[in-house]
């Protein structure tokens, strides 16, 4: 029997597009024009396994971003990088982006926190609700609507990511650890 973690929920939701995507521009250029700032994010389906998983990344953005240390300019496009392993932006959009025939994808909103202090960090509970019905308007305006769904590991998601490998066999815990080690890359 697995364990469930009792983390609170990423202010993530899976939205499922009316028809699937077609034009990667158009549809990147109406988010972008829409969104209210830079701390929201449209990521593939595929490539966040969990919540623990989400909130380990969005810790390693928080940081990078207090120590000015970011490699990107922006936080969603630094979430895509750590989330996809890499240095490199342009492979991060190719990992972690939507793509031309995907059917679903996440939009994420990425927390803008105080000073952060692993002793001492506390996870607002409420952020996911806080943020519902920005997100709902945003996924309206992407021609999407928001499905009922938490993240959880597929093997597919490996691939798409960039981890090559045979992967039979693993349950969901192996499958998370597998994503979070990945993501730790883009920290080296």
């Amino acid at each position: 029997m697995e364990i469930a973690h009792p983390t609170p929920w990423f202010p993530a939701w899976g939205v499922k597009f009316h028809k699937p995507i077609d034009n990667i521009d158009d549809l990147i250029s109406k988010f972008n024009n829409f969104r209210e700032d830079n701390r929201w994010a449209l990521l593939a389906e595929e490539i966040i396994a969990s919540e623990v998983h989400l909130w380990t990344t969005w810790y390693a953005l928080r940081r990078r971003e207090e120590k000015k240390e970011m490699i990107a300019r922006t936080p969603d496009v630094e979430i895509l990088r750590l989330i996809s392993g890499t240095h490199q932006i342009k492979t991060a959009f190719q990992r972690a982006g939507v793509r031309k025939g995907d059917e679903r994808a996440w939009i994420i909103y990425i927390p803008k926190k105080g000073k952060l202090d692993i002793e001492e960090i506390k996870i607002e509970r409420k952020i996911y609700s806080d943020k519902d019905d920005d997100a709902r308007k945003l996924a309206e305006f992407i021609e999407a609507k928001i499905i009922p769904r938490r993240p959880t590991p597929v093997l597919n998601g490996l691939e798409r990511i960039g981890i090559e490998g045979n992967f039979t066999d693993l349950n969901y815990s192996q499958i998370e650890d597998l994503f979070l080690t990945h993501m730790s890359l883009s920290e080296l």
